[in-house]
């Protein structure tokens, strides 16, 4: 849809216009104010404001505006008049990350978003990785090099490396008396790894350096896709999961973590962008007999679905392959195995949320 910016000059006091198609928005005043990107108001460099927004009259108008040589100048009440670039303000106008927009899938997800390690130090292979794993939430990738530490460096390919009290990184692998079950050989449904961190850990890498067992296949599941079920299904109870707050807790003998947070996690927007879901750790707050059982429902239902085969995709991760997922959308889990089969040992690390969409919007520059 064209979208351009049309002028008012003979109303008082002037107005200026955003149209898109038919329709015609005004752009406040003080919106264009705090958007000049004069140098007397922005730095050339970093781009970040010298001046404050929020000190503006709050009765702030136009006074004039006129096309300059393809430019827009503007003047206001408060004295200030510059030039403004109109295609800034057409892209301003519509709040956005300029990453892509999630996409849901099911276990008959195809292609899946497979990539070789060597491949993705090219850029551009790089820059169509990230928007899969922005889209998907999640990426697998092969023939990654299997020294003792070198998740840190797959893990720094993607972002920042978060350190937890698990170390920069840490073995899972089967060991009696642990102190978190992912390190027994039992099945572990689909979860949210640490909900008890303020914040959630943002990205897990898991990478394979040796599987000698029939069992332990890997699982992953999109929230997305399943709270949606859940919001068609019971608009009631998806509400439920993402007011009522939960409380998480991990404890051993070094460290004690609590959060406490809903179940479904909503943006600012009111759009779903996860959960935060692991039957082992929540402790719902105490409610009325009626809204404890109106929550159980709709909790019971998210879990049913979480399981359900349609929903899943099952993962066997040889030595040399990992899986890369949202934390915070994408459940993770595993098929029991036997350990007297042969040794199966993972590693893990975390990465922030926020550094692959980075580098995606730098990427973009080049690629987009």
């Amino acid at each position: 849809m064209k979208s351009e910016i049309l002028l008012h000059t003979e109303s008082k006091p002037v107005r200026v216009m955003l149209r898109q198609g038919a329709k015609e928005t005004e752009l406040p005043a003080l919106w264009l104010r705090a958007r000049s990107l004069d140098p007397s108001q922005r730095d050339v460099v970093t781009g970040q404001r010298l001046m404050n927004p929020h000190l503006l009259p709050d009765d702030l108008y136009l006074l004039g505006a006129r096309h300059v040589e393809g430019k827009l100048h503007l003047s206001f009440s408060d004295g200030f008049s510059g030039q403004f670039d109109q295609e800034e303000l057409v892209q301003g106008a519509v709040l956005s990350t300029g990453c892509p927009e999630p996409k849901p899938w099911r276990s008959d997800l195809t292609p899946r978003p497979v990539y070789r390690w060597a491949d993705l130090q090219q850029e551009a292979v790089l820059y169509r990785a990230l928007r899969d794993f922005i889209e998907r939430g999640f990426l697998l990738v092969n023939e990654t090099p299997t020294k003792a530490d070198s998740i840190l460096e797959i893990a720094r390919r993607f972002g920042f490396v978060r350190t937890t009290n698990f170390g920069a990184f840490f073995e899972v692998y089967s060991r009696p008396d642990s102190n978190d079950l992912a390190y027994r050989p039992v099945a572990l449904g689909p979860h949210t790894d640490n909900p008890y961190r303020t914040p959630v850990p943002g990205i897990q890498i898991l990478q394979c350096l040796q599987n000698e067992t029939s069992g332990g296949l890997s699982t992953l599941v999109d929230s997305l896709a399943v709270a949606e079920q859940v919001r068609r299904e019971d608009p009631e109870g998806f509400a439920l999961l993402s007011r009522i707050p939960v409380r998480y807790e991990f404890r051993d003998a070094t460290t004690h973590l609590v959060s406490i947070k809903p179940m479904i996690e909503l943006d600012g927007e009111g759009n779903m962008t996860g959960v935060h879901y692991s039957p082992r750790l929540d402790d719902i707050p105490v409610m009325s007999q009626e809204d404890t059982r109106r929550y159980h429902a709709a909790r019971k239902r998210l879990g049913v679905l979480f399981e359900d085969p349609q929903y899943e995709l099952r993962i066997r991760l040889n030595a040399g392959e990992m899986m890369m997922f949202d934390n915070n959308r994408v459940l993770h889990g595993r098929t029991a195995f036997d350990p007297s089969e042969g040794h199966r040992q993972l590693q893990g690390c975390y990465v922030d949320r926020d550094g692959p969409r980075s580098q995606y919007l730098v990427l973009k520059r080049q690629f987009g």
